[in-house]
Order: structure tokens, then C-alpha cells, then sequence
């Protein structure tokens, strides 16, 4: 016991040195310029599979530890090769000498352990699967056969070439995510989670359903620089979820509310869960265009949420909190100068001068550091530099590996032709039914997030699954958004719900009821994909007045299908009554001429029906009263 707590301690100080490794040679690739492809995604990815075996050790049994010791030195030794002989190895690309063959083979086993370390067994298991389909695909009979590959082809494709292990995806995670992801630790570190907590409390906290709402709002905020959905939960769940609980709400309701929100930080603009980034270099897309054209979907999202437990808390005649108990906004927004300039140069960046993600991420860390030596040097311990740089690179651990084994699969898909296959498949199901086709989409989507961190499971569908339905006639960016969302919305969809369960964790309730309650407060955001492919207007597909008109009759359908899954409006609906607000908000929310005039009457119908019966009741009080 003795040994294994010092053997511990001096693990310890292995992993620190190279946490900071790793975090400064992204800052520094980021300012002054990445290596070549291969050379700085080879670096990227030995630093974070050292580090995956010293944190995550293959069994809690100290005599196994031997091999996460040996995992460590292979993983260099790998690394030392490929860099050392880096411009031979594209010399020999189609015929591979024996060390190619053997640092393939320990590179691919590494990455696929490390990624169940971090993951679980089902992306390991489908880069598994891939590469079992490319060395015997040729036994099997029908569509699916293809030729029979060799070792040799194999080892050229996925290790001495940037189209397997070093392609596209983990390029994306050794650059833009990388970079953001130490965005995101240095805001933390500077003190943005709390604040953001606090200004949502200052903001909402004192109208009806308050800790709802600044769940909402928190998250949403939290969100735009994490995007992780179990991560929001983590950190606004701790404050939001017990306060909504003390003012009524039940620990089911109040874990589904904060994971929904939570949820939704993978899709708010302008991280997007790294999702824009990776779409960007997917589609070709400048990163500008996605993220303007995430943001509609994503205010519709969080804009339904927000109804949601509004009138759920005036169902239940829920008060806010009292004024001593919240935050003063002006200390709270006085308290955050440093972190607006840093997010400030990061908008800037991008959106004005139109610099490259990295660069514009790495010009925020600057500027953050400098104004918080300027804004809060006499409060803040500058110890947090070394927190942020040890923080963000624990962050960028998951996401490398996933993308890494996603890129093996890629470059299978590719080598095999296999992709045309579904693509042909899905084409073929299109012509007896469009929507059908998007149905096949949506759960392929969904049952991949599940077992998936989002950007890897929209790595596999952006190749598998996107191309088929640009194939029937959607834009590119439609296509592509409508599998990212629904891979974003799988933590919270039932039975595998992990957002849900971790809010369950903090609220004390049944994990399975709490994420049944997330898919009810949620539901809006599981049409919302369907709403941009019948009317790509929401993601600014048009002309103005489209999208205005586009925006306009969703919101109001996003408020009536809110009222009708609640069963409030101005006061409680009966089942029955319900029908109404819900077939107008159907008819809303898919913006056609036909059916957004017979929805606005509808509407219109159904609140003038429930003020005067309001009405009525309060008239018909009144007049008992006076006698």
C-alpha cells in the first residue's frame, strides 16, 4: 500500500510536466504556425496517449500497472519514429518496411486502448469492426464485398498517410479544438463559470421559476465556451439544480430542466461542442457561415426550454428569489471585464478580421491573460496559468482519441468504397419516402451519441450518413447540421442518457424518470432539425424576409408546443385542451404558406379561447363575491 501511494505521488509529477508540455506547444503552434500535417499530429497524439496511461490506469490492481509503464514507452517510442523518419515514410507509402508495419500495428492498438479507456468499448469497437471489414469485406457476398486489401495497403493508408489515423479528424483535434478547448480552461480558470452563474442569478433569478430560468441562461452562457453537455451539468447543475428544488420544483424536473439546458451548449454558437470546427473542415464551409447559421436553431432551443419552465413554475405558482438572495448585476458585470476582452479579441477575430480559429483563439488567451494582470492582479493567485494549461490539456485527451480511432474509420470508408454503398442504400429509400430517409438519419444519430462524446459521433454520420442526404437534395449545411444536432441531443434521450443521469446524481432523483422528464422539456429540440430541412430559411437560407417570417411563426409554435406539453396558458389546460396549441404549433414550426396560416388562426383561436374563459371565471367570482 506504502509503494503504490508513493509510485503515485511520483506519477504525479510525470503527468503535470507533460499536461504543460502538451498546452504549450498548441499555444505556441497556434501563434507562430502548425508543423506539417503528419509531424503535428504526431506530436499531438503521443503527448495525450502518454497521459491517458499515466491518469487512466488500465486496472485498479497495482500489479497491472506494468502496463500502462509499457503502454507509455511504446506510445514514445512511436512517436520518436514517426517523427524521425517522417520524410522517408512518404517515400514508402505502398511499400511499408517491417517497422512500419510493427509502429502501425502498436500506434493503431494504442489509440484504440486509449480510446476505451476514455470512452467505453462501442467507438473502439466500431474502429475494430471497420478494420476487420477492410482486411475480410472481400468474403463477404453481395453490395457490401469489395476487393480484397492487404497488410501492406492497409499500414499505407491508415499509418503512413493522411488519410487514417493522421487525417482530417485528428488534424482538427491537434489544432482548432485544442486551442479552444484551453480557451475554454482559461476562462474557467479566471473565474467565467462563476460568473456566468452569478449574472444568470442577477438577470432571472428573481422572476417566477428563477433557478429554472438562470439554468437556462447559465447554461446557454456556460455553453458558448464549453460545449460539453455532461461538463455544463457539472458546473451550473451544482447551484441551480437545489435552488430549484427549494422554490418547488420536483428533483426529477429540476435535474431535466439543467440538462436540457446544459445540452444545448453543444449547439450555441460559437463553439458549438468544437462541432463548428469540425464542420467547417468537412464541408468546406468558412467557419462564419456555420456559425451564423447554427443560431437560429439554437435560440428556438433554448427559447423553448426557457417557456417551458416558465410556465411550469406559474402552473405550480412557483415566486422567484428574494432580492437579498441574488447577486448584484453591476458588481457581477464589473467582475467580468477581463473575460469580456478576451472574448471580445476572440469575436473580433473571427468575425471581423476572419482570422484562422487557431490563431483567433490563441490572440484570446493572450488578451485574457493580459487584462486579468490588469483587472484582477490583486485578487486572483497567478497560479491559475498552471491550472489552465494542466486543465485544458486533461480536456483535450477525450476528444483526440475519439477523433483519432473516428479517422481510421474514415479512411476505411474511403479505401472501401463502403460509403457509396449506404449512400446508395439511403438514395434508394429517399425515392419511396423523403422522410423516411430523414428518420433513418435521426436514429442512427442518436444511437451513435449515445455511446459517443458529440463531435465523433458527427465525425462517423458526417461521412456515412450527410452524404446520402445531400445526394436527395439537401444543402450541405443542412445535411450536416441536421446529424450533428441529433448527435448532440442523444445525452439526453433515453435509456442512455448521460447528461440527464449526472444531473440526476446532483438532484437525488431516478436517473431513468429524469431523463423521460429531459425528453419532455426537451422536445422541441428534437424537431428543430426537421424544422430547418423543411424550411432552411431558420439556418439564413434566403432572403430577409424569409427568415424573419421563418423565425417569427417557429417561435410561436416553439411557445405553443411548450404550453401544451406543460399544460399551461395564463392557467392550466385540460387534455383536451391541449390538442389545440399542439396541432398549431405542428403546423408552425414547419414553415409553409398553407400551414402557418392555418396555425396563426389556430393560435389565435386558442388564446382568445383561454382569455375568455379567464374572463369569465373571473367575472363570475366577482359577481359571487359582491353578493
Amino acid at each position: 500500500m506504502t509503494s503504490s501511494i508513493k509510485e503515485y505521488g511520483i506519477v504525479k509529477k510525470i503527468i503535470f510536466p507533460l499536461t504543460l508540455i502538451l498546452s504549450l506547444f498548441q499555444l505556441y503552434t497556434g501563434g507562430f504556425g502548425v508543423l506539417t500535417p503528419m509531424l503535428q499530429r504526431g506530436v499531438h497524439l503521443t503527448l495525450v496517449l502518454m497521459i491517458i496511461f499515466l491518469i487512466y490506469p488500465i486496472s485498479k490492481s497495482f500489479k497491472f500497472r506494468w502496463l500502462d509503464y509499457l503502454a507509455v514507452i511504446l506510445a514514445l517510442a512511436s512517436g520518436i519514429y514517426l517523427y524521425s523518419t517522417y520524410y522517408d515514410l512518404f517515400e514508402r507509402v505502398g511499400n511499408p518496411n517491417l517497422a512500419d508495419q510493427i509502429f502501425a500495428g502498436v500506434t493503431i492498438i494504442l489509440l484504440l486502448e486509449a480510446t476505451r479507456r476514455l470512452t467505453g468499448w462501442i467507438l473502439p469497437f466500431i474502429g475494430v469492426l471497420f478494420l476487420a471489414y477492410g482486411f475480410y469485406g472481400y468474403l463477404l457476398g453481395g453490395m457490401f464485398s469489395i476487393r480484397e486489401i492487404s497488410y501492406e495497403r492497409m499500414v499505407s493508408l491508415v499509418y503512413m498517410s493522411t488519410n487514417g489515423i493522421w487525417g482530417t479528424t485528428l488534424g482538427v483535434a491537434a489544432t482548432f479544438i485544442a486551442l479552444f478547448i484551453l480557451f475554454g480552461a482559461f476562462l474557467n480558470s479566471t473565474g467565467a463559470g462563476k460568473l456566468f452563474v452569478d449574472m444568470a442569478f442577477a438577470i432571472g433569478g428573481k422572476f417566477r421559476g428563477g433557478p429554472a430560468k438562470v439554468s437556462v441562461l447559465a447554461s446557454a452562457l456556460t455553453g458558448t465556451i464549453s460545449g460539453s453537455q455532461v461538463a455544463n451539468v457539472s458546473i451550473t447543475g451544482q447551484f441551480t439544480i437545489p435552488l430549484m428544488k427549494k422554490v418547488g420544483y420536483k428533483p426529477k424536473v429540476a435535474g431535466g430542466v439543467e440538462s436540457v439546458a446544459s445540452t444545448g451548449g453543444a449547439i450555441m454558437p460559437p463553439i458549438m461542442g468544437a462541432g463548428a470546427f469540425v464542420m467547417a473542415e468537412m464541408t468546406g464551409i468558412p467557419y462564419s457561415e456555420i456559425i451564423i447559421a447554427a443560431l437560429i436553431p439554437a435560440l428556438l432551443y433554448f427559447l423553448s426550454v426557457y417557456f417551458s419552465v416558465d410556465f411550469e413554475a406559474a402552473k405550480k405558482n412557483m415566486k422567484g428569489l428574494k432580492k437579498e438572495e441574488l447577486p448584484d448585476l453591476k458588481r457581477v458585470a464589473k467582475q467580468g471585464v477581463h473575460l469580456y476582452i478576451g472574448l471580445a479579441v476572440l469575436i473580433y477575430m473571427l468575425m471581423i478580421v476572419h482570422s484562422s480559429p487557431m490563431r483567433a483563439a490563441c490572440w484570446a488567451i493572450v488578451a485574457l491573460v493580459i487584462s486579468t494582470f490588469i483587472f484582477k492582479r490583486k485578487t486572483i493567485k497567478w497560479s491559475f496559468l498552471l491550472d489552465a494549461l494542466h486543465t485544458g490539456a486533461k480536456g483535450m485527451l477525450m476528444v483526440t482519441v475519439a477523433c483519432g480511432t473516428a479517422g481510421i474509420v474514415v479512411g476505411i470508408v474511403n479505401l472501401t468504397g463502403i460509403g457509396i454503398t449506404l449512400t446508395s442504400l439511403m438514395i434508394g429509400i429517399a425515392d419511396s419516402s423523403f422522410f423516411l430517409t430523414l428518420l433513418i438519419a435521426t436514429v442512427a444519430s442518436i444511437i451513435l451519441g449515445m455511446g459517443l462524446p458529440p463531435t465523433a459521433a458527427y465525425i462517423l454520420l458526417g461521412v456515412l450518413t450527410a452524404p446520402a442526404l445531400v445526394e436527395v437534395g439537401l444543402p450541405v449545411i443542412v445535411a450536416h447540421m441536421f446529424v450533428y444536432y441529433y448527435t448532440c441531443l442523444a445525452p439526453i434521450t433515453p435509456p442512455v442518457a448521460l447528461a440527464s443521469y449526472t444531473a440526476a446524481g446532483i438532484a437525488g432523483s431516478n436517473p431513468m424518470a429524469t431523463s423521460f422528464t429531459s425528453l419532455r422539456i426537451g422536445l422541441v429540440g428534437f424537431i428543430i432539425p426537421f424544422m430547418f430541412v423543411y424550411g432552411p430559411a431558420l439556418l439564413f437560407q434566403g432572403d430577409g424576409l424569409d427568415i424573419i417570417l421563418a423565425f417569427t411563426t417557429s417561435l410561436m409554435g416553439v411557445i405553443l408546443l411548450s404550453s401544451a406539453t406543460v399544460g399551461w396558458m395564463r392557467r392550466s389546460l385540460t387534455l383536451i385542451e391541449r390538442v389545440i396549441p399542439l396541432a398549431a404549433s405542428l403546423l408552425l414550426i414547419f414553415p409553409e404558406s398553407i400551414t402557418d396560416t392555418i396555425g396563426i388562426a389556430l393560435a389565435i383561436c386558442f388564446v382568445g379561447y383561454v382569455y375568455l374563459v379567464k374572463t369569465n371565471v373571473y367575472a363570475s367570482n366577482s359577481k359571487e363575491e359582491a353578493q
